[in-house]
């Protein structure tokens, strides 16, 4: 399999679906953990497949902003590929930083698992994503040649680590009744509605299966992209809502019975200590914590592919400040070096943030969604508006046929509902430290690029399709 499949499929799977199983715990029990996750898949199900057809319209890196530019009405190209552009970029940086994050947790989560004297620092965390990022650049830029290779390693303990840890869980931790699993909703963070509750932590499940793009930024560098593509598209995504919904379900059936316990950890990770009730192994748990510490590096280095490609083509289209140096590629370097530096970058700037704020995980989370998320909303609209309009597509080798006036309907009726709930914080009345800051940041960064583009974009960016047909 070559990179793409790996981007996705280490992109967000059973890993996460045990890094966020606090944030559903938290709001709506195990039973809404399980059935928001379960609602989820079905969205995300039909954002992928207008996803993948519209990959196979046009395979380039560019992703969203170039599906637009194709889709979207003419007088409006420009500025909707432009915005679709900005919101992707947000999207991918702050992925990049998710992921570090979600890596330093884990590792933070081991040493204190083995050093009773250690306490998590929010600064730890942020050294910890700097460092994280600096390795996958490594693999990202010195050792790209052997990148395929790591990933056949990642791709293996992947598969082997799923089973392990949902064995050891099966075989060994306490088993919570059924009925009481499935069916015990609790509003754990105060809002006063268990549906409500269980809507806010949809954050979790998101940050699971959303990526649907991921293997969109690299189809520049597959061979048939237009066939291929869609097709590895559907294929991860069924494996990883699988072995997610898997992973879920087993982790919200061996809790125990003191969840507010597990929630406390002093590990940091309710994972973690549940791991550790089921074996009574110090030892044990933390061969298999640091099992996940790896997978999630593998995610790191795709991520970091990804996120420098997305970059790259948005400022070879003209789209970024200083577009000229991040779209230039070294002679005799295989890998858009400056985009993967700047992602260094914005991923550190992001990580600050976890030194003051004791909830920075869902900060950047959100963030992050809230860019893929609006750029998934605006890119579908654009291919449902000209299905209502009866007007006709590009071809497509993974066409979606009659069946596609409602998939994409679905699709855009899912990402509404969760686009409006990434904005919430985890309880309700945040004081200044719980706040879901990233309305503020994701206003910031839009509010930013408007300025850009009527002070300077408008006059250089063109659009991918514009530019095409001049030349």
């Amino acid at each position: 399999m070559s990179i793409f499949g790996y981007a996705v499929i280490l992109g967000s799977t059973w890993e996460y679906a045990l890094v966020i199983i606090g944030i559903a715990l938290s709001n709506g029990g195990t039973a809404g953990g399980i059935w928001i996750f379960l609602t989820v898949c079905f969205g995300m199900f039909f954002v992928m497949l207008s996803m993948a057809e519209m990959a196979s319209m046009a395979p380039t890196s560019g992703g969203q902003y170039h599906w637009v530019s194709e889709l979207a009405p003419r007088k409006h190209q420009k500025f909707l590929s432009y915005l679709v552009g900005w919101m992707c970029l947000t999207g991918w940086q702050a992925a990049m930083a998710t992921t570090a994050f979600a890596t330093a947790q884990q590792l933070e989560g081991l040493v204190a698992l083995n050093v009773p004297s250690y306490t998590i620092k929010g600064w730890h965390g942020t050294l910890f994503c700097i460092a994280i990022t600096t390795f996958a650049i490594i693999w990202n830029t010195l050792f790209i040649r052997k990148l395929p290779l790591i990933e056949g390693i990642g791709l293996t303990l992947h598969i082997f680590g799923f089973f392990a840890f949902v064995v050891v869980l099966w075989v060994m931790a306490p088993r919570l009744d059924t009925k009481t699993v499935w069916t015990n909703f609790e509003d754990n963070s105060g809002w006063g509605n268990v549906g409500l509750s269980s809507l806010v932590g949809i954050l979790g499940p998101i940050v699971t299966l959303i990526g649907s793009d991921s293997s969109c930024h690299l189809s520049e560098e597959l061979r048939d992209a237009a066939w291929v593509l869609p097709r590895a598209m559907v294929a991860t995504a069924l494996v990883n809502y699988a072995l997610g919904f898997v992973m879920t379900v087993t982790i919200m059936s061996t809790l125990g019975n003191d969840v507010s316990a597990i929630l406390a950890t002093s590990y940091g990770q309710p994972w973690i200590q549940v791991l550790l009730n089921a074996t009574e192994s110090r030892v044990g748990t933390s061969i298999m914590t640091a099992i996940l510490c790896v997978l999630l590096l593998f995610c790191s280095i795709n991520q970091i592919t990804t996120s420098s490609r997305q970059l790259f083509a948005f400022a070879r289209d003209q789209g970024l400040p200083f577009s000229n140096f991040l779209a230039y590629v070294h002679p005799g370097w295989d890998v858009p070096a400056n985009a993967v530096m700047v992602t260094l970058l914005f991923t550190t700037l992001l990580s600050l943030i976890i030194i003051g704020s004791t909830i920075a995980f869902n900060v950047i989370t959100s963030l992050g969604q809230l860019g893929l998320v609006s750029s998934y909303i605006v890119a579908i609209a654009c291919i449902l508006a000209k299905r209502l309009r009866k007007e006709p597509l590009l071809s497509s080798r993974f066409s979606l046929g009659r069946a596609g006036l409602p998939v994409n309907i679905i699709a855009i009726c899912f990402l509404a509902l969760a686009f409006t709930f990434l904005f919430f914080p985890v309880a309700p009345h945040p004081n200044p430290q719980s706040m879901n800051w990233s309305c503020l940041l994701f206003g910031f960064i839009v509010s930013f690029s408007l300025v850009y583009y009527y002070i300077w974009g408008r006059h250089n960016y063109v659009g991918p399709v514009e530019y095409v047909k001049n030349r």
